[in-house]
Protein backbone atom coordinates (compact mmCIF):
# COMPACT_ATOMS: atom_id res chain seq x y z
CA UNK A 1 0.00 0.00 0.00
CA UNK A 2 1.76 3.40 -0.40
CA UNK A 3 0.91 6.42 1.08
CA UNK A 4 -1.52 9.49 -0.03
CA UNK A 5 -2.99 12.59 1.03
CA UNK A 6 -6.97 13.17 1.90
CA UNK A 7 -8.42 15.70 2.71
CA UNK A 8 -10.82 15.06 6.27
CA UNK A 9 -13.72 17.51 6.82
CA UNK A 10 -13.63 18.52 10.70
CA UNK A 11 -16.06 21.22 12.40
CA UNK A 12 -15.50 24.82 11.12
CA UNK A 13 -12.84 26.62 13.94
CA UNK A 14 -11.50 22.92 14.80
CA UNK A 15 -8.79 22.46 12.59
CA UNK A 16 -6.00 23.18 14.74
CA UNK A 17 -7.94 21.40 17.42
CA UNK A 18 -8.33 18.15 15.04
CA UNK A 19 -4.64 18.44 13.75
CA UNK A 20 -3.17 18.39 17.65
CA UNK A 21 -5.67 15.21 18.30
CA UNK A 22 -4.94 12.91 15.33
CA UNK A 23 -0.90 14.05 16.21
CA UNK A 24 -1.64 12.57 20.05
CA UNK A 25 -3.65 9.52 19.02
CA UNK A 26 -0.95 8.50 16.39
CA UNK A 27 1.52 8.13 18.81
CA UNK A 28 -0.65 6.87 21.83
CA UNK A 29 -1.56 4.32 19.92
CA UNK A 30 1.44 3.69 17.29
CA UNK A 31 0.67 4.62 13.96
CA UNK A 32 3.59 6.00 12.85
CA UNK A 33 3.87 3.66 10.05
CA UNK A 34 0.51 4.26 8.74
CA UNK A 35 -0.25 8.13 9.70
CA UNK A 36 2.62 10.75 8.94
CA UNK A 37 1.79 13.99 8.44
CA UNK A 38 -1.27 16.25 9.51
CA UNK A 39 -1.27 19.84 7.94
CA UNK A 40 -4.01 22.79 7.68
CA UNK A 41 -3.20 24.52 4.77
CA UNK A 42 -2.69 28.69 6.14
CA UNK A 43 -1.47 31.54 4.04
CA UNK A 44 -0.47 34.71 5.74
CA UNK A 45 -2.16 37.46 4.73
CA UNK A 46 -1.25 41.38 5.58
CA UNK A 47 -3.73 43.37 7.00
CA UNK A 48 -3.25 47.31 7.91
CA UNK A 49 -5.25 48.50 10.51
CA UNK A 50 -5.49 52.10 12.29
CA UNK A 51 -1.88 52.44 11.08
CA UNK A 52 0.24 49.07 11.77
CA UNK A 53 0.74 46.75 9.61
CA UNK A 54 -0.02 43.15 11.17
CA UNK A 55 0.69 39.58 9.58
CA UNK A 56 -2.03 37.67 9.90
CA UNK A 57 -2.45 33.26 9.13
CA UNK A 58 -5.43 32.68 7.59
CA UNK A 59 -7.24 28.94 6.50
CA UNK A 60 -6.81 28.13 2.58
CA UNK A 61 -9.99 25.33 3.34
CA UNK A 62 -12.03 26.37 6.57
CA UNK A 63 -13.41 23.17 8.04
CA UNK A 64 -10.71 20.81 5.97
CA UNK A 65 -7.01 19.30 7.09
CA UNK A 66 -4.84 17.39 4.78
CA UNK A 67 -3.75 14.01 5.95
CA UNK A 68 -0.72 11.67 4.62
CA UNK A 69 -1.31 8.57 5.46
CA UNK A 70 -1.95 4.72 3.97
CA UNK A 71 -5.15 3.77 3.83
CA UNK A 72 -6.10 0.68 5.65
CA UNK A 73 -8.82 -0.15 8.14
CA UNK A 74 -7.05 0.96 11.15
CA UNK A 75 -5.39 4.27 10.01
CA UNK A 76 -9.51 5.42 8.78
CA UNK A 77 -10.54 4.51 11.85
CA UNK A 78 -7.75 6.58 13.61
CA UNK A 79 -8.28 9.63 11.63
CA UNK A 80 -12.55 8.90 11.17
CA UNK A 81 -12.84 8.93 15.18
CA UNK A 82 -10.77 11.46 16.15
CA UNK A 83 -12.58 14.16 18.07
CA UNK A 84 -13.91 17.13 15.35
CA UNK A 85 -13.59 14.84 12.58
CA UNK A 86 -17.18 14.72 10.40
CA UNK A 87 -15.39 12.66 7.59
CA UNK A 88 -13.34 11.55 4.78
CA UNK A 89 -14.44 13.90 1.40
CA UNK A 90 -14.32 12.34 -1.23
CA UNK A 91 -16.02 8.75 0.60
CA UNK A 92 -19.31 7.76 -1.06
CA UNK A 93 -20.92 6.54 2.13
CA UNK A 94 -20.73 4.59 5.49
CA UNK A 95 -17.46 2.55 5.22
CA UNK A 96 -16.31 3.38 2.07
CA UNK A 97 -12.84 4.29 1.41
CA UNK A 98 -11.99 8.07 0.39
CA UNK A 99 -10.38 9.22 -2.59
CA UNK A 100 -7.08 10.77 -2.41
CA UNK A 101 -6.11 13.69 -3.77
CA UNK A 102 -4.22 13.93 -6.91
CA UNK A 103 -0.17 14.80 -6.73
CA UNK A 104 -0.67 17.95 -8.40
CA UNK A 105 -3.20 18.95 -5.91
CA UNK A 106 -1.41 18.44 -2.98
CA UNK A 107 1.60 19.75 -4.67
CA UNK A 108 -0.10 22.95 -5.24
CA UNK A 109 -1.10 23.36 -1.88
CA UNK A 110 2.58 22.54 -0.60
CA UNK A 111 3.89 24.95 -2.25
CA UNK A 112 1.55 27.76 -1.76
CA UNK A 113 1.89 26.99 2.19
CA UNK A 114 5.95 27.44 1.33
CA UNK A 115 6.64 23.32 2.67
CA UNK A 116 7.97 22.46 -1.10
CA UNK A 117 10.43 24.84 -2.64
CA UNK A 118 9.95 25.78 -6.44
CA UNK A 119 12.76 27.51 -8.62
CA UNK A 120 11.46 31.22 -8.46
CA UNK A 121 12.72 32.97 -11.43
CA UNK A 122 14.27 36.50 -9.82
CA UNK A 123 13.84 39.57 -11.96
CA UNK A 124 15.16 41.86 -9.48
CA UNK A 125 18.08 42.91 -8.14
CA UNK A 126 18.98 44.57 -4.94
CA UNK A 127 19.35 48.17 -5.17
CA UNK A 128 17.17 48.50 -7.83
CA UNK A 129 14.81 50.82 -8.40
CA UNK A 130 10.86 50.29 -8.87
CA UNK A 131 7.57 51.05 -8.60
CA UNK A 132 4.93 50.01 -6.74
CA UNK A 133 2.14 48.41 -9.29
CA UNK A 134 -0.97 47.58 -6.31
CA UNK A 135 -1.86 48.06 -3.00
CA UNK A 136 -1.46 50.33 -0.64
CA UNK A 137 1.62 52.06 -1.47
CA UNK A 138 0.44 52.13 -5.60
CA UNK A 139 2.64 54.28 -7.65
CA UNK A 140 5.30 54.89 -5.40
CA UNK A 141 8.92 54.40 -6.20
CA UNK A 142 11.37 52.70 -4.10
CA UNK A 143 14.78 50.98 -4.17
CA UNK A 144 15.04 46.69 -3.75
CA UNK A 145 16.46 46.82 -0.08
CA UNK A 146 16.60 42.53 -0.05
CA UNK A 147 15.25 39.79 -1.78
CA UNK A 148 13.66 36.50 -0.86
CA UNK A 149 13.27 34.48 -3.30
CA UNK A 150 11.68 31.35 -1.48
CA UNK A 151 8.78 33.59 -0.26
CA UNK A 152 8.56 35.86 -3.75
CA UNK A 153 8.52 38.91 -2.18
CA UNK A 154 11.13 42.17 -2.04
CA UNK A 155 11.46 44.57 0.94
CA UNK A 156 11.43 47.82 -0.50
CA UNK A 157 12.42 51.21 0.49
CA UNK A 158 9.74 53.68 -0.42
CA UNK A 159 10.11 57.36 0.20
CA UNK A 160 7.42 58.72 1.91
CA UNK A 161 7.06 61.11 4.29
CA UNK A 162 10.33 62.19 3.66
CA UNK A 163 12.02 59.32 4.45
CA UNK A 164 12.67 56.20 3.48
CA UNK A 165 10.21 52.95 4.86
CA UNK A 166 10.77 49.47 4.28
CA UNK A 167 7.79 48.29 2.77
CA UNK A 168 7.09 43.88 2.03
CA UNK A 169 5.99 43.59 -1.47
CA UNK A 170 5.37 40.65 -3.59
CA UNK A 171 7.68 40.12 -6.72
CA UNK A 172 4.01 40.33 -8.56
CA UNK A 173 3.19 44.03 -7.08
CA UNK A 174 6.34 45.63 -8.12
CA UNK A 175 8.05 46.71 -11.61
CA UNK A 176 11.70 47.48 -12.70
CA UNK A 177 11.92 51.51 -14.00
CA UNK A 178 12.97 51.41 -16.93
Amino acid sequence: MEKNWYVVHTYSGYENKVKTNLEKRVESMGMQDKIFRVIVPEDEETATKNGKTKTVKKKVFPGYVLVELIMTDDSWYVVRNTPGVTGFVGSAGSGSKPTPLLPEEINYILRRMGMEKTPVDVQFDEGEAVTVKEGPFANYTGKIDSIDADKGKAKVLVNMFGRETPVELDFAQIEKIT
